[in-house]
């Protein structure tokens, strides 16, 4: 039985495929059509998600979309009567549910085949039951408190409650106007970032300041207890005006903030002007009233559990890593599992699992342990692409690569570094990855002026073998989706410095053979060779989405100052690759 899910006409549309309860393929649409965070339909992520199960249209049996049309519609209605947004609003509303209505017509067009072959069933799932579902679904608890926390969808942005075998059963929802994934992307909006994923840079951020304005930003964010919160609503102006998003291409939104918030805590920043003291006290301040209301919610899921010890955590806030890394150490949890595409995209998963056991009844028996769900290629594919461009590449076996790779690291090389299947959601996690010596501290400000071109405050983040964490690290439960911050032990800081944040922290990967043998080999070769077994890690892209394909990869090499290209077995070093110029002229001359 195949069942396909989607996240659609939303930020980060993405494609999920089950075959008989078991993920065969997961990818965002932003890999292939190379904008980030691309809203629409996912057509090519549809095609790529068929293709590799080896289906076509007409034998999809059910199809899931995170989003529920007739979800809250009384709460929905309630609210336009009493606040009257402009037309525009909600006539764009009202055109972006008629979309996801039926969702057979755009696939039918995706896939060049006539609507009425299509035979699946449609199913609308919450926003939020869709988070919860990619979480439990996916993770080794047979019982487990669940929780979401997101911006808005289906008009709620909260959802709690427990799940146990094959069903999920909530306890709690806190609805529009309040929300913690609103507040942050606000003050993300206020601090100077403004685009649609732009909060991490915040949390990056947060660790150059003190919490000085913590007292301000209560008046933002109100904790009530029992998990409850609320949003000081005159700070804020979704509520009373609307905030125009775009459905297609690039997501977007208008300013969240009202003008009052200027008045309490000076006037914002705007994208490009220098970072004051000032603005990171507010990031600081963020992260702090952010966390104060997140545990509290965790606490009250741990009640509605009855003290149940494992979480089960979703939503794009499930992406605030320094939060995270606080969970276990709060003690209201011992084990916790966020899967790697927590945000948006993880609906289209989330959407097709909830399907599957709620709707179908059928058993659990799928648990993620992996993040390589997306495209790999050929090791033919890739040497024909680089006789194409001419460049100058060896193929070797991993006895005589390994070593080679892990020396040029060890020398102050830069590696770009490609290898099986692409990662689902937003991290890198060794298989379309940028490589570098964790021992050179000089390395933090080469990788942001030279390769991603981005903030000097971002910091990079460690893939560590799992069975050498304790020597690091201060925690030592594994993370291998590179989800949560943990402070570096004192005594190794100085010793992996370009890792190290300038709080003591890294948002570590812990890297197991079982998982990818490969790359564990790697850093397990670097340690060899250093006496470290770590390697600073991060995504493969220069300010676009992480590279899919081999053309994707080589290109980025070629615009950017990396030394050592390695595409599964094929290693090219940057003075083999000619220019592009070089290159047109010499297959011009063929």
């Amino acid at each position: 039985m195949i069942t396909l899910g989607v996240n659609a006409y939303h930020g980060d549309a993405a494609a999920a495929i089950l075959v008989d309860g078991q993920l065969v393929a997961a990818v965002e649409e932003e890999r292939f059509q190379r904008v980030k965070h691309l809203a629409g339909f996912p057509q090519r992520a549809v095609q790529y998600c068929l293709a590799a199960a080896n289906a076509k249209g007409e034998e999809i049996d059910h199809i899931a979309i995170g989003r529920s049309p007739r979800a809250h519609v009384l709460a929905k209605m309630m609210y336009v009567l009493r606040t009257r947004p402009a037309r525009a609003f909600v006539t764009d509303r009202v055109q972006n549910m008629l979309k996801i209505r039926d969702p057979k017509s755009e696939l039918a067009q995706a896939l060049g085949i006539d609507p009425k072959r299509i035979r699946a069933t449609t199913h609308h799932v919450q926003h939020h039951l869709a988070h919860l579902s990619s979480a439990f679904f996916a993770s080794p608890y047979d019982e487990a408190a669940v929780v979401s926390v997101d911006g808005f969808g289906d008009f709620v942005s909260t959802m709690w409650g427990v799940g146990r075998g094959t069903r999920l059963k909530t306890s709690r929802r806190i609805g529009f106007p309040h929300s913690l994934g609103l507040f942050y992307s606000g003050m993300s909006q206020y601090l100077g970032f403004p685009k649609f994923g732009d909060e991490y840079k915040v949390m990056g951020l947060s660790a150059y300041g003190e919490p000085e304005f913590l007292g301000a930003l209560r008046q933002l964010v109100r904790v009530n207890g029992d998990g409850r919160f609320e949003l000081g609503l005159d700070y804020f102006q979704h509520h009373s005006k609307g905030i125009a998003m775009t459905w297609v291409g690039e997501p977007r939104y208008d300013t969240i903030n009202s003008p009052l918030l200027d008045h309490l805590l000076g006037p914002a920043r705007e994208p490009g002007v220098p970072m004051e003291d000032r603005f990171r006290a507010i990031a600081a301040s963020v992260q702090a009233v952010f966390e104060e209301a997140y545990l509290s919610i965790l606490r009250a899921a741990s009640e509605a559990s009855r003290g149940n010890r494992s979480l089960c955590l979703a939503g794009g806030c499930a992406l605030n890593s320094l939060a995270n890394g606080k969970i276990r150490p709060s003690g209201v949890f011992d084990d916790l599992f966020i899967q790697p595409a927590a945000g948006d995209a993880g609906t289209a998963l989330g959407a097709a699992l909830y399907v599957w056991h709620h709707v179908l009844g059928r058993p659990r028996a799928f648990q993620m342990t992996h993040s390589c769900w997306g495209p790999s290629y050929s090791q033919g594919e890739i040497e024909s692409l680089l006789r194409a461009e001419n460049a100058a590449f060896e193929t070797l076996p991993d006895e005589v690569l390994l070593p080679r790779v892990a020396a040029a690291i060890r020398d102050g090389k830069i590696v770009g570094w490609f290898q099986g299947r692409m990662e689902w959601g937003p991290r890198a996690l060794g298989n379309r990855s940028i490589l570098v010596d964790p021992r050179r501290a000089e390395m933090k400000d080469i990788l942001n002026a030279r390769i991603k071109r981005r903030e000097a405050f971002r910091p990079f983040a460690p893939s560590i073998l799992l069975e050498r964490v304790g020597d690091y690290f201060e925690q030592t439960y594994p993370d291998p989706f590179m989800l949560k911050v943990y402070k570096v032990r004192p005594e190794k800081r100085g010793e992996i410095p370009s890792v190290t944040h300038v709080d003591g922290t890294g948002r570590l990967q812990t890297v197991a053979r079982t998982e990818n043998p490969r790359y564990y080999d790697l850093i397990a070769e670097f340690e060899r060779l250093t006496g470290v077994p770590v390697l600073l890690n991060t995504s493969f892209n220069e300010n676009e989405p992480i590279v899919c394909s081999p053309k994707e990869a080589l290109d980025c090499f070629r615009r950017t100052r990396m030394d050592v290209l390695v595409m599964e077995h094929a290693y090219l070093e940057k003075d083999g690759l000619p220019e592009p110029e070089q290159t047109d002229r010499r297959a011009a001359g063929r």
